[in-house]
């Protein structure tokens, strides 16, 4: 397949997800490494994309580099405790200077539109203002921490109303009291606050890493919220784990940790089903289950091809519709990626219709599924599952099944063997 054709492919597998994602709140959070990066320009590019698809955003930046840098050059410093930067009241005028400076280039970078670059015509309208409301965080374990504060509310509303006008609303970390004070915000939670707020469908984090490692410092692909966070995981990505677990726990959807150095990460982890990057959810994005009748046209669609190589006995659909209940199928972000049928036969049940897609079979699905298959036979009270097949005979020996003679076929079943097709029997002792 040329690049063409597989610029064609993607865009035509991507359409799902431009259909899910239009009209769906995303808040995306951009700390102050993130705007210092130099994949910055193709970031911004790809939220404008997100937002020319329908896409409702909220961006929540950071500017802690920022302030560090021109606090340094100042020949002053801050104390940092608990993920919070404690801020003198004397340094809060600097401190706002430098996050509206900080504001202003992300909303002249959104404001571009040069011929030939991917903003042209993307008439970007970004809006920021006192969206939220603050309070003082107090003193905590004899740390007073001054002009320090948390998200008291945020003005849902009102962002809202910015997101049906289809602006961006950019949310700078600065809260304001009733008072008339400014307060210096963590960013990282402030973008959680405003995604619970927002009931927001995503809630996206870009990091210097590709996602969270386990401890052999693999990526991975999905948390769930109620999780342990992997062993080895470093003190920062925990911090960050435990926000997007709340943030999944109060009512978003899905979070995901993307990096802000790959080119295109935020794309891929948006419009592919295997994303790039590390999803946090409260329920698993890949599953298996029994099948229902919806499922009918994804488990056609998987059998297909191997009907028409003659692997599998054609099955007619309303055969499948009429045995649905009998299959089993793992589905993955709304695709079948994985099926499999259990008929039973007095004390044996047939393992039948076990087919895996090209794509996903490297992850041990099968085997997965098999297992779910022989707990559903022993529930059934079933002693032994049994599998005709004629060419993958050597899969099942791999996992239990030993060959027999098809005089071993429930009488039932001996009547609809198909000696043309000439399977071989195989068996498995539950």
């Amino acid at each position: 397949m040329n690049d063409n054709k597989k610029h064609i492919k993607w865009f035509r597998d991507s359409s799902p997800y431009i259909n899910a994602h239009r009209n769906k709140t995303f808040v995306l959070y951009l700390g102050g490494n993130a705007l210092e990066s130099a994949n910055l320009p193709n970031i911004i590019a790809d939220i404008a994309l997100l937002n020319s698809l329908g896409v409702r955003l909220v961006l929540v930046h950071g500017a802690a580099p920022q302030i560090d840098q021109q606090l340094e050059n100042r020949s002053k410093s801050t104390e940092t405790q608990n993920h919070r930067r404690i801020t003198p009241p004397e340094l809060m005028k600097e401190i706002t200077q430098i996050v509206g400076g900080v504001r202003a280039n992300i909303e002249a970078r959104l404001s571009m539109g040069l011929v030939n670059s991917p903003m042209h015509g993307s008439g970007i309208t970004a809006v920021s203002g006192n969206f939220v409301k603050a309070k003082p965080v107090g003193i905590v374990d004899g740390i007073d921490f001054q002009n320090t504060g948390i998200t008291r509310r945020v003005d849902a509303r009102g962002i809202c109303q910015q997101l049906d006008n289809g602006a961006i609303v950019l949310i700078s970390p600065l809260g304001y009291s009733p008072s008339g004070e400014t307060f210096n915000l963590d960013s990282t939670s402030l973008a959680v606050d405003v995604a619970t707020s927002l009931n927001a469908g995503k809630l996206i984090y870009f990091s210097g890493e590709p996602g969270f490692r386990d401890g052999a410092g693999e990526i991975c692909s999905e948390l769930h919220a109620d999780a342990t966070s992997p062993a080895g995981m470093r003190p920062a990505d925990e911090y960050l784990f435990s926000l997007t677990s709340q943030a999944c726990n109060q009512g978003v959807d899905r979070c995901h940790i993307v990096s802000y150095v790959k080119d295109g990460a935020l794309l891929e982890e948006l419009f592919t089903r295997d994303g790039s990057g590390t999803q946090i959810t409260r329920v698993s994005y890949e599953q298996i289950r029994r099948a229902e009748p919806e499922d009918v046209p994804g488990i056609i669609h998987l059998i297909e091809p191997l009907e028409q190589e003659g692997i599998l006995v054609k099955r007619s659909r309303e055969l499948i519709e009429s045995e649905i209940e009998q299959f089993t199928v793992i589905e993955r972000d709304g695709l079948i990626v994985c099926c499999g049928a259990l008929y039973p036969f007095a004390t044996k049940g047939e393992l039948a219709c076990v087919v895996t897609h090209p794509d996903y079979r490297d992850g041990d699905r099968g085997e997965s599924l098999l297992s779910s298959i022989e707990a559903q036979a022993k529930l059934q009270g079933l002693t032994s599952l049994f599998v005709l097949t004629t060419q993958s005979a050597h899969w099942f020996v791999e996992h239990g099944f030993v060959g027999g003679n098809v005089s071993a076929l429930p009488n039932s079943r001996k009547s609809f063997y198909n000696y043309q097709r000439n399977s071989k029997f195989f068996e498995k002792p539950l």
